[in-house]
């Protein structure tokens, strides 16, 4: 996740850089944040669903007393954030003894991720009641385009009204909004909404080529609508940064956004001030896959984020997370090496410290290499310093793109 408002701040109240701590960086053990997918059931039928989630239930599920183990062993390891999620873990049926049993082991910082079609009535009152630090819940559009998006008719009016609920209950809600080619028209409405509704966060998910999410690759957002969606984000946080408005803005899943953001920085402030934000983003170093962030699944399996399905660390049905995130798993001590051993224009750009080469489950999705480049930077070679003699020898991509031309110029 790249906090761009955490990082503009830095622009107006400089603050000491803070040194990520971790495998094959500066020693110790990074405990990540854990996104723990409770259940694949789920009452919509997302697009982009890396889950493949429906509304039935799966074999092999984590029972009750396994996943109280599970949630004692993350609570011993310390890690820094528990976020329940699914499928939609509201559909989980041991969801609150969970949630009240996770509150009380007293996390640092405890979320929930929901379509929030459920955040109604007595629902409501039990997850506000419980105070989650943070509640998000996802929109991919306004209306009809959100329902087609999800699958379900109504999804988008059943979801708002969800976020009225915990907004009226003082629960800190942020709205996430995976964009595509479908619905990048519908970003100012979304930042509208947001105002108008007194959201706390807005979070921009860049698609990622997992589960129904591959299958509808082809969906997603060219390149050029990536940057105006970018450059939409960057005026709105730092208007909101001059006027104090508290609409914090980040993003997910395409950590090419840091470098955009500091050529940005570049363009527009001092040399002073550029080098202080670009330490500041290798401090963060970008792509935190297996490093800064792990997911169990709900059949308890272990993997370096939630869109790696298939490669599995183990199982804490068998192994305690604390003990597999912390063994010798080959691709874990990988994912922690910097910098990675990336390849074509990953393993070329001069951005490897900001962006951790981004995301590599697309570039395994697309090439079957999970170290070749990701298809989804949407940055031009001389934006990330290749100069001619390096291009000729980058391997170009050869999956679909809408805007191919763009990519290479």
């Amino acid at each position: 996740m790249f906090r761009l408002t955490k990082y503009m701040q830095e622009l107006v109240a400089p603050a000491p850089v803070r040194q990520r701590r971790g495998f094959g960086q500066t020693g110790g053990t990074i405990k990540p944040v854990v996104i723990w997918n409770l259940t694949r059931r789920c009452n919509l039928k997302c697009r982009h669903c890396y889950t493949t989630s429906a509304d039935v239930a799966f074999p092999g599920e984590l029972s009750q007393d396994q996943a109280i183990g599970v949630l004692h062993d993350l609570a011993d390891f310390k890690v820094p954030a528990l976020i329940l999620s699914g499928g939609e873990p509201l559909s989980h049926p041991g969801f609150f003894d969970l949630a009240e049993r996770a509150r009380k082991l007293d996390f640092r910082h405890l979320s929930l991720s929901t379509n929030g079609t459920k955040l109604t009535g007595e629902t409501a009152d039990r997850v506000a009641d419980l105070g989650f630090d943070y509640v998000g819940i996802s929109l991919d559009g306004i209306g009809k385009t959100n329902d087609w998006f999800r699958g379900v008719e109504g999804a988008f009016d059943e979801a708002l009204a969800g976020l009225r609920a915990c907004k009226a209950r003082g629960v800190k809600v942020g709205l996430r909004f995976c964009l595509t080619e479908d619905n990048a028209h519908h970003l100012p409405e979304m930042l509208d909404l947001c105002d108008s509704e007194g959201v706390d966060k807005f979070y921009l998910s860049h698609l990622v080529y997992a589960g129904r999410g591959d299958k509808n690759r082809g969906e997603d957002a060219a390149h050029n609508h990536t940057i105006a969606a970018m450059d939409m984000l960057i005026e709105r946080a730092w208007a909101a940064i001059n006027s104090d408005h508290p609409l914090e803005i980040v993003t997910g899943n395409n950590d090419a956004d840091a470098v955009w953001f500091l050529r940005w920085v570049e363009r527009n402030f001092s040399a002073g001030q550029t080098a202080h934000v670009r330490a500041h983003l290798e401090a963060w170093g970008g792509n935190s896959s297996g490093l800064g962030v792990a997911n169990i699944d709900p059949q308890g399996k272990v993997h370096p984020d939630t869109y790696w399905s298939d490669y599995t660390v183990g199982s804490v049905k068998e192994t305690p997370f604390s003990k597999l995130w912390t063994g010798d798993d080959p691709m874990l001590a990988t994912l922690r090496t910097r910098p990675r051993p990336l390849k074509g224009r990953c393993g070329a750009c001069a951005f490897q410290a900001v962006c951790g080469g981004n995301t590599r489950i697309r570039a395994l999705q697309v090439t079957g290499d999970p170290w070749a480049e990701d298809p989804a930077c949407y940055l031009s070679n001389q934006q990330i310093g290749l100069d001619d003699t390096e291009r000729l020898k980058v391997t170009p991509f050869r999956g679909k793109s809408h805007d191919p031309a763009h990519r290479f110029t």
